[in-house]
């Protein structure tokens, strides 16, 4: 049930003051805004950097060292510079960042970073990534998908975007399309909770134990007083060039308060729930399966449906007991419609393989499957700076990570339809059962489904990608790679 009223506006209110307000008025409920263009949510991320009064703690999958990613390190250092108390979480597998740069920054005395089960980058030599891969191939396999960003414990982000260029439609050759969900209230407490579950768990190790150079399995790296001041100055310097934070953008970020008497009219309180992983996913320690919380919800809730159920998933590879869930939802007369990547616009083929070898068999058993096309026409909406990039048209693809169920619940979060969400990956999420809210959503996986942004599945996509794509995935499909998928 919607629990809302007419908002109350004061052109006094701006900021952490106008979120403390909408609080206050909904207490006991969730709002929940769904940020469905990457600038909207990139803009709010930078915003309430800037703002946060007392902490900030982040958790993601991905954190490059791209324009995006040193921008949001810098903001998170100026944050700290006033005293706000910040603390981070990557998982370690896909993480760039310089050594140096890296134990600077965990070094500020308002500054904690946390490397996720670190098996492969952060302080690790070549030799022992290769012991780790073969004395422990499931835990090195096990990564923190979860992505957070949760500011003063009263207002947090979580949904598909990884810390990089290509999640907020900044990247000149490759965009995602990405949803998040922000979130404000009630929920917010068990965000941070379950961040707190991944900062005390003995997966998650501080930066400056893996510099350590302790034995031969740790790299030995150290700064000192002039580095860290050159890293930090570097840092700033990055940001106040044009040429990297354009003033267009500095400017759009300083104005979101002006727009937040629309933000305002656009929230829906209600009853949210917050679905996580433990730390490790589960207790299975040599097989690659075991399954985890999210996946058990998720279960439940497709066993629910009665209707329709609208997916949107970058990967669409089915183990044994999803093709069961579905093809008794299907039996039973639910409609089916999953949003998902071409061989055309998919970043990953060794996932696509997975699809391809089961697409015909999902067909057949109902399922309805559009494959989005890598120049859609919906490009011309998503990107707000389209008119200056159109004789480049980046290539889209679908990252976001959601589902609508009877037109009534939906999900939004970090989950792919995989096996490897499945079994592996730590996953979260928002669960939001408002007719309101889950209709938009519906309504904007609909747009992403029509001719000339998919292609029908059972229509054989495969013919619009390049040779060569065909050619590889062709190989991988050969491949016994599906619990990895």
């Amino acid at each position: 049930m919607l629990v809302t009223g007419p908002t109350v506006w004061s052109a006094e209110l701006s900021g952490m003051a106008f979120i403390d307000q909408q609080i206050q008025q909904h207490k006991g409920t969730t709002g929940v805004l769904v940020l469905d263009k990457g600038e909207e949510a990139l803009f709010a991320r930078a915003w309430l950097a800037d703002h946060a009064q007392t902490s900030i703690e982040v958790q993601y999958f991905i954190w490059s060292t791209d324009n995006i990613g040193i921008l949001a390190t810098e903001a998170l250092l100026r944050a700290a510079e006033r005293g706000v108390k910040v603390r981070v979480i990557v998982d370690d597998l896909l993480i760039d960042a310089p050594d140096k740069s890296l134990l600077a920054l965990a070094l500020h005395p308002n500054i904690e970073i946390r490397i996720y089960n670190p098996q492969h980058s952060v302080g690790t030599p070549f030799h022992k990534r290769v012991m780790n891969v073969s004395a422990d191939f499931r835990g090195v396999n096990q990564r923190m998908h979860d992505k957070t960003f949760v500011v003063d414990g009263k207002v947090a982000i979580t949904g598909g975007r990884n810390m990089a260029d290509e999640y907020f439609d900044y990247d000149q050759k490759y965009n995602f399309r990405d949803r998040d969900a922000l979130v404000f209230g009630k929920v917010v407490g068990d965000i941070q909770q379950n961040f707190n579950q991944f900062w005390t768990s003995d997966l998650s190790v501080p930066v400056e134990q893996r510099f350590d150079g302790i034995g031969l399995f740790k790299k030995n790296v150290s700064v000192n007083d002039d580095e860290v001041v050159t890293v930090y100055r570097n840092l700033y310097a990055y940001a106040q060039s044009a040429e990297n934070f354009e003033p267009e953008i500095r400017r759009a970020i300083t104005e979101i308060p002006l727009a937040f008497k629309g933000l305002a009219e656009n929230i829906v309180w209600t009853n949210a729930q917050f679905i996580s992983d433990n730390p490790g996913k589960n207790d299975n320690r040599l097989a690659l399966d075991g399954g985890g919380l999210t996946t058990s919800a998720l279960a439940e809730l497709i066993k629910q449906a009665r209707e329709a159920i609208i997916i949107q998933s970058p990967y669409l590879v089915m183990s044994a007991e999803a093709l069961a869930l579905f093809k008794a939802a299907a039996e039973r007369g639910v409609t089916i419609n999953i949003s998902t990547n071409s061989l055309a616009s998919t970043d990953n083929l060794q996932a696509f393989s997975g699809y391809r070898n089961q697409r015909q068999k999902l067909i057949d058993m109902g399922l309805h499957i559009y494959e989005y096309q890598p120049y859609p026409k919906i490009q011309r909406q998503l990107l707000e700076r389209y008119p200056e990039l159109e004789d480049k048209q980046p290539v889209f693809a679908i990252h976001a990570k959601t589902m609508v169920i009877d037109s009534r619940i939906v999900y939004i979060g970090t989950y792919n339809l995989d096996p490897r969400s499945q079994n592996l990956n730590t996953e979260v999420g928002i669960i939001v059962d408002n007719e309101s809210l889950a209709k938009f959503v519906q309504e904007r996986i609909a747009i992403d489904m029509q001719p000339g942004n998919s292609w029908m599945a059972s229509e054989n996509p495969d013919k619009h990608a390049a040779f060569g794509k065909r050619v590889k995935v062709r190989f991988w499909q050969f491949m016994p790679i599906k619990p990895l998928l």
